[in-house]
């Protein structure tokens, strides 16, 4: 018997990327110059102009991939400003607004809100609760979730859902090394994450194995150099290059990884999300 020339199919899915929009900060004045989280060193510092070449390589990496890339204006003695993801949260044209937990970084929550205003979002929400943006928000196709337990009040939760109009599910986060819920986990499109199991309370652990019963997860040696700090387009994920099991996981699963190195802005606590606060139109 002739042997089969039937094509056999490849077992991973078919991952469709949707081009997105991204505001982002250059990061002209991001220094190391106190501690709020544990990635902090103000002894060690930082470089910022070997940030601004890494912050320019992840812009580039956007940009090659399709996607719209803003520019926010940075701030002088806003040395925190590049990490845009904690500037707002926009969902379908209208944007929930920012207020910080710590006063080296309040001035930012403003300028993110009037930035929005004066860029196609002038539906903004000034928050009358401690939130920090997609830090701690994470929107899937029908549900958004939200972190607390270091940076984010509960009360933010209620007050983005009844803005917003989708439902808000409550996630909490009790290791301190993942202080913000995208350093722990992130959406992959088609109703799924990936996440760091050891991030999270083991009631919230529950909650996510029920509502993604096929997520990837990540281990704690990825999780501990940010890899899911990631952003994904669908098909996409750009993420830290250290985080090298992810990134095998990833193409396991049909996913295209995008290594970046953005080591210097992770002496701040930041990666790829962290840089990258995306604007959903209405």
């Amino acid at each position: 018997m002739e042997p089969s020339t039937a094509h056999v199919p490849d077992a991973r899915p078919h991952r469709t990327a949707l081009r997105r929009h991204f505001l982002m900060c250059r990061p002209d004045h991001f220094a190391v110059t106190y501690a709020i989280n544990p990635w902090m060193d103000p002894a060690a510092g930082a470089d910022a102009g070997r940030a601004v070449g890494q912050w320019e390589a992840l812009r580039g990496a956007y940009l090659g991939l399709g996607h719209r890339v803003s520019l926010i204006e940075p701030i002088a003695g806003l040395p925190d400003m590049v990490f845009a993801a904690n500037g707002g949260l926009v969902v379908a044209g209208k944007a929930y607004g920012a207020r910080f937990t710590h006063p080296e970084r309040a001035a930012e929550g403003p300028a993110y809100m009037e930035w929005l205003r004066h860029n196609g979002f002038p539906d903004v929400l000034e928050p009358a609760h401690t939130n920090e943006g997609e830090g701690d928000f994470l929107t899937l196709e029908d549900v958004i979730l939200a972190g607390t337990g270091f940076r984010t009040d509960l009360a933010a939760h209620q007050e983005a859902q009844e803005f917003l109009g989708r439902p808000v599910v409550t996630l909490r986060l009790v290791d301190p090394r993942f202080y913000h819920l995208d350093t722990a986990l992130f959406p992959l499109g088609d109703g799924n994450v990936a996440y760091y199991p050891g991030a999270f309370s083991a009631g919230s652990r529950t909650v996510l194995e029920r509502m993604f019963p096929d997520a990837v997860l990540a281990g704690e040696r990825d999780a501990a150099v940010l890899g899911l700090n990631a952003v994904c387009d669908g098909r996409h994920v750009v993420l830290n290059a250290e985080a090298g099991d992810l990134i095998e996981t990833l193409a396991r699963h049909g996913y295209e990884p995008v290594p970046v190195d953005l080591s210097e802005l992770r002496k701040a606590g930041g990666g790829p999300k962290c840089c990258t606060l995306e604007l959903r139109p209405a």
